[in-house]
């Protein structure tokens, strides 16, 4: 019976008179096609994509997974039953996959594709800031190698397989995100793309509501570690600060390498200092080396996604001129951005989403910045038994910073009470229900001199806040 590897591999040899292209990528979204490249449908609740497999042909697809008989339209292979159906002349025509599963056939064929190729690989996880650190990561190993990394946050069962579809056998690294949300998916996802170094980044409390617990997400992201090859083909790049990330250095039979502020780790920085939005400089010690750094990062939480792509650079045997090279890269996409308003506001949009550690984070920027300093924070989501604790706790920071606190959301309102408690007077806090609140209250009450922070879960829209303040004047 014909598999889905055996489709893959005639078609990179060129062996069906159906199929002379050689397959580029694959992608999932129609819009995204580009000539040559695989079409997966995949069904979904609102969206299915079956229904744009004509579009996809049309925009140059070769080919394309699904799970529908559409023999009617088009040449299909039938990898149900192990041979081919539809009265269709072979001949170089679009043609159709059809498997029982397309999101099973797209993780099949990545995985197949993944063990063709000889090639490093960097598999990073953790609850904050992971993205940061991927892109760092590649733009260090990207000083000397040719290196693919996930684009934006496919870090899923889907996105990581399409990222994988993309190497090719010139590539010599990729770095791949891996995301969490249930025990047993890191694990999943390493089978697929073969890490040799991990890095995990930080245990924080975002997923908790579905993980159950810090310690459960310990577990889950512990799941790379476990993954890795003995060493010394194997690194485990570990924080040394969480002592979560810490303790799985006893998980692993790869080599350890740590990273943090203390000295005990193995590269460990002191004497950081944030210079608001023009980046963070650092003393570095390595071993004998003492090095001081200034990187374009925001905040000085940011020292540890330095050390961390450092580490990599180190391990990988990059000199330390290529890895500074790479930490000062303009390139590295980072979620947060400063928008200048009309009215000459600073808006510090930090609305991809947040949990308490990303909103500290934020925060601890806002307290390097001059200005009047405004916090606008809505609900975070998905803490689980840590959502109360970890609303008070950002709200006691806002009232060590802020100089006025607006909150969104049910949620929002334990940050605000817990900033009153904690000495924020009460005429400096607003609390609404919604964004669109938010909106009207802050247009007429922003003044040219603020510096305002906007943060909160994904769902909770407050990227409609930046859009709607940027061009107040």
């Amino acid at each position: 019976m014909l598999t889905i590897a055996d489709v893959i591999e005639a078609l990179r040899q060129k062996r069906f008179p159906w199929a002379t292209q050689v397959l580029t990528e694959a992608v999932i979204d129609s819009r995204q096609v580009i000539p040559g490249c695989l079409f997966v449908a995949l069904p979904g609740q609102h969206v299915d994509g079956h229904d744009f497999v004509d579009q996809a042909f049309e925009k140059g697809a070769h080919a394309a997974i699904v799970q529908r008989d559409l023999s009617a339209r088009y040449h299909l292979v039938d990898l149900r039953q192990g041979q081919e159906v539809s009265d269709l002349p072979k001949q170089e025509v679009p043609f159709c996959i059809w498997v029982d599963d397309s999101l099973a056939a797209l993780q099949q064929i990545a995985h197949f594709w993944r063990r063709k190729l000889e090639l490093r690989v960097v598999g990073i996880t953790g609850s904050v800031g992971k993205s940061t650190t991927k892109e760092l990561v590649a733009e260090v190993l990207d000083q000397r190698f040719t290196t693919l990394k996930n684009p934006g946050n496919l870090n899923n069962e889907i996105g990581l397989p399409l990222t994988l579809l993309g190497l090719s056998e010139g590539h010599e690294r990729a770095v791949l995100e891996m995301g969490f949300y249930v025990p047993g998916e890191i694990a999943f996802l390493c089978d697929l793309a073969l890490p040799q170094i991990g890095v995990v980044t930080n245990i924080g409390t975002v997923h908790a509501e579905r993980a159950g617990s810090q310690e459960a997400i310990a577990r889950g992201k512990s799941e790379l570690v476990q993954a890795l090859p003995p060493a010394p083909e194997g690194v485990a790049i570990l924080n040394y600060d969480d002592p979560l990330v810490r303790n799985m250095a006893g998980l692993t039979s790869a080599r350890v390498f740590f990273y943090g502020l203390d000295p005990k780790a193995d590269l460990w920085a002191d004497n950081v200092e944030g210079l608001g939005l023009e980046g963070i400089r650092f003393r570095l010690h390595y071993r004998n080396e003492v090095l001081h750094l200034r990187v374009p990062l925001i905040g000085r939480h940011s020292v540890h996604n330095a050390l961390s792509a450092a580490a990599v650079g180190l391990v990988e045997g990059l000199t330390w001129q290529e890895i500074i090279d790479g930490l000062r890269s303009q390139h590295t996409q980072l979620r947060l951005e400063a928008v200048r308003t009309e009215a000459g506001a600073l808006l510090l949009d930090d609305t991809y989403n947040a949990s308490p550690e990303s909103t500290l984070a934020a925060l601890n920027l806002l307290d390097e910045l001059d200005g009047r300093k405004v916090a606008v924070l809505g609900d975070m989501l998905e803490l689980g038994p840590y959502e109360q604790r970890g609303h008070e706790m950002v709200g006691v920071r806002a009232a060590e910073v802020v100089d006025e606190l607006v909150t969104v959301g049910e949620r929002g309102r334990m940050i605000a009470h817990a900033a009153c408690r904690a000495g924020l007077p009460a005429k400096a806090v607003t609390e609404f229900d919604r964004s669109a609140e938010a909106i009207d209250y802050l247009r007429s009450h922003m003044h040219p001199q603020d510096v305002i922070l906007i943060k909160g879960s994904h769902g909770m829209q407050m990227d409609r806040i930046v859009a709607a303040l940027e061009t107040i004047r």
